[in-house]
């Protein structure tokens, strides 16, 4: 019998990579920066006139939840602040998982007890 892998995101703890540099502009919307390091990326840059470093504006929601991100607060517990913040938002914590599993696919996060690498 096979055994599911699944993964209970709710007891995950997201922890900022500290190699990403962000800012909170005056309305709080956050703007994270990430450089492009690494062969294909260098190539990218010289001859696709790809950009050394992004910036990527977050919406409110995103810099809520990036904000709201301390390295202690599990997914539970931030799913709860923005239920507080954001009463109204549909399937909130459903697009706050998926937020969170794109921010560790582009490695802007990781969980708690993994490598930040």
């Amino acid at each position: 019998m096979k055994t599911k892998n699944q993964r209970n995101y709710l007891d995950f703890v997201p922890v900022k990579n500290p190699d990403i540099e962000y800012q909170t502009d005056e309305s709080g919307i956050v703007t994270l920066f990430v450089e492009w390091t690494g062969f294909y990326h260098r190539i990218a840059q010289k001859f696709f006139h790809r950009p050394r470093v992004s910036d990527i504006r977050l919406d409110a929601y995103g810099s809520f939840v990036w904000l709201s991100i301390d390295n202690s607060s599990d997914v539970h517990q931030l799913s709860k602040t923005l239920y507080a913040e954001y009463p109204d938002m549909e399937k909130s914590l459903s697009r706050l998982i998926k937020f969170l599993e794109i921010l560790h696919d582009n490695h802007m996060i990781y969980w708690k007890g993994e490598s930040c690498s």
